[in-house]
């Protein structure tokens, strides 16, 4: 997503909080003097999580300033990954795996179903309600347990159908706390031990 020369109407100053601010000086701490650079990852992500789910214009030019990048450079990095939102997102951000393993095993018909529970109308967009977010990510690293999303940068939901992906959401819509890793009940990356493998399961 590209960064815009306006700023959106959401975005306000922003400032690590103390206990942040201590956070992110510990991730510099790490590199040597004059490559303090080294962790604008770590401070984008932090600054990221303190702002909601999303980076505004202020907050990236906070960390660059912090960092002693110039702001482009650090704009750059946030254009780059697709783990940074330069937009608000909902509280709930559902990030469907659409690379090859999860492409081959329906992650189109997850992205789909996510859509259609989530009451949102494209990828990208939140719902009027503000509680989802859907989009498509590049690999997520859970290949054997395709197909899978993730939902806000910490829990998998793996062994995907729509029929499970709908249930997550709508038990996220009950205020509810869905269990993440496998929905169909294997272990880790185990052979799926069921007397026929669901689809989204090896």
């Amino acid at each position: 997503m590209r960064i815009t020369s306006h700023r959106p109407a959401e975005a306000q100053d922003f400032a690590f909080s103390p206990e942040n601010l201590e956070k992110a000086k510990g991730y510099i701490a790490r590199y040597p003097e004059g490559r303090q650079a080294s962790a604008v990852l770590w401070l984008l992500y932090l600054a990221q999580d303190q702002n909601g789910g999303w980076l505004s214009v202020p907050a990236v030019e906070y960390v660059a300033k912090l960092l002693d990048m110039s702001p482009i450079r650090v704009h750059e990095v946030v254009s780059f990954f697709t783990m940074f939102n330069t937009r608000p997102v909902g509280r709930h951000h559902i990030q469907v795996c659409r690379t090859t393993t999860c492409w081959l095993r329906g992650s189109d018909e997850i992205t789909a179903a996510c859509l259609d529970a989530a009451q949102v109308s494209g990828l990208g967009e939140t719902s009027a309600d503000g509680l989802f977010t859907v989009s498509q990510v590049e690999c997520l690293g859970a290949c054997c347990n395709a197909p899978m999303f993730q939902l806000n940068d910490r829990d998998y939901f793996e062994d995907l159908t729509p029929d499970s992906a709908k249930a997550v959401i709508e038990a996220l819509r009950r205020g509810e706390a869905p269990k993440a890793g496998s929905q169909v009940g294997r272990v880790s990356s185990e052979a799926y031990a069921g007397s026929e493998a669901p689809k989204g399961s090896a």
